[in-house]
């Protein structure tokens, strides 16, 4: 297991700027967050913050394209 947890948006009310719809985005664990029914993830301005669980739903993607993602990145 990598440590590597993704996520695919798919929904971005009132955060059009920060998020794209249908994008992948590296989830960082953050606890804290999740109780609250948060989820941190890495966003368009490249930097980590809280978004609602429900805007995301967490993949789990094979080692391959997980390693290919984090090439990409």
């Amino acid at each position: 297991m990598s440590g590597h947890t993704f996520a695919i948006c798919i929904k971005n009310e009132d955060y059009e700027v920060s998020l794209e719809l249908r994008k992948l985005y590296e989830v960082l664990p953050d606890p804290q967050g999740e109780t609250l029914g948060m989820v941190r993830v890495v966003d368009e301005s490249g930097e980590d913050y809280l978004y609602p669980q429900a805007f995301f739903v967490r993949l789990n993607l094979p080692a391959m394209v997980e390693e290919q993602v984090l090439l990409a990145a």
